[in-house]
């Protein structure tokens, strides 16, 4: 069924719009396979990596990250790639000469940009999250061989307003933490003090944040009063998890994005320290998507214009700026978690950048 309000020249714009953007993935996309295999087959022969882990574990992981992470990129050379075509062929003075404005040609572009944009978002929000466990675990076991804490010392957390927990040491392969505390703090005065020479998360339980406490002491205070408890065993609801002691390299990248808000809330009210760089992580998930309008905007405007040199300036234009464009997340990025820059700001500056950009390039362009 055609969609009323959409002409034949728009369905004929986004089909070139998102064939190309499509091919343009598959094109690049393969090439990186192919150049990143050649680059680390030593690595993984020396590693004694596993085809079967190369190929389902990593190279399928591989694709999604990347393409959605230079989507920016495939965008820009999509829309200068195909425009410039149809503005050497005449294409794009035809439709202007035949009463189309240039504000209502850029339509079918941003129509375009919509289905990117929210394609996009969900891949990055919600499945390529996912995916990224098994692609890092195989990178820092094959590729880089480097291993994630299995252990912390001297752990002490907020776990909920006005109670500390504290371990002296945790094992995050047995899940379990030896000389575990537990304080409870009512208009900053101890009431109650936990004490556990052995805390086990059970990681079998339906129940979330369950931990099996042996050799338990309880003092519980009360102005001048003092009350000792002893047990052998205290099965306890605790609101925290093993992955709270031991930070995994790059793994606000492996959260899902309601994971991921959760984590910063629940770190904040804790009153953890710099929590920037999933921040970030989180407000560019959102600004991310936008890129497909700003980028698809400035692709027009700058291949629009029929040229004598063909495409070949103005596709050397659009790459310099998508890769800047990448560039300055990755600069803001730093800013936000080295030098205190708010993290919205960090996530969307590159937009903001881009879109005084876009306007300028748009006013310059052809009517």
């Amino acid at each position: 069924m055609k969609i009323s309000f959409l002409s034949r020249i728009d369905r004929y714009i986004i089909a070139k719009f998102l064939g190309t953007y499509f091919f343009s993935i598959v094109l690049i996309i393969s090439i990186g396979v192919v150049f990143d295999f050649n680059e680390n087959i030593d690595r993984f022969t020396e590693s004694n990596a596993p085809w079967r882990a190369i190929v389902m574990d990593y190279y399928l992981n591989f694709i999604p990250y990347y393409a959605n992470l230079f989507s920016a990129l495939f965008v820009f050379i999509s829309v200068i790639f195909f425009t410039s075509k149809m503005a050497d062929g005449s294409e794009i003075i035809a439709m202007i000469s035949a009463g189309i404005s240039y504000r209502r040609l850029l339509v079918p572009y941003m129509i375009s940009s919509a289905i990117i944009a929210v394609m996009t978002f969900y891949l990055g929000a919600e499945v390529i999250p996912r995916s990224s466990v098994k692609r890092l675990a195989f990178e820092n076991t094959y590729k880089k061989r480097i291993k994630n804490p299995t252990y912390a010392d001297k752990v002490q957390l907020q776990v909920e307003p006005g109670v500390i927990a504290y371990m002296e040491h945790f094992d995050g392969i047995s899940k379990t933490g030896i000389h575990f505390s537990l304080d409870k703090f009512e208009n900053k005065k101890l009431v109650s003090h936990l004490s556990s020479n052995m805390a086990v998360y059970d990681t079998l339980s339906d129940v979330r944040y369950q931990w099996h406490l042996r050799d338990v002491t309880i003092r519980e205070l009360r102005g001048m009063r003092e009350k000792i408890t002893n047990y052998d065993v205290v099965d306890s609801i605790i609101r925290m998890e093993p992955q709270d002691f031991l930070f995994i390299r790059n793994q606000q990248e492996t959260m899902t994005n309601t994971a991921l808000k959760e984590y910063i809330e629940k770190q904040r009210n804790r009153g953890s320290g710099n929590l920037s760089i999933f921040e970030v992580e989180y407000y560019k998930r959102y600004a991310s998507p936008f890129a497909a309008f700003i980028l698809s905007s400035i692709g027009m405007s700058l291949s629009s214009r029929k040229r004598k040199g063909g495409m070949g300036l103005a596709l050397g234009i659009g790459i310099a700026l998508s890769a800047s464009y990448i560039l300055l997340q990755g600069i803001s990025a730093t800013f936000s978690t080295n030098a205190g820059m708010h993290p919205a700001l960090a996530a969307w500056m590159p937009n903001i950048l881009y879109t005084l950009i876009a306007i300028y390039l748009y006013r310059k362009a052809p009517r």
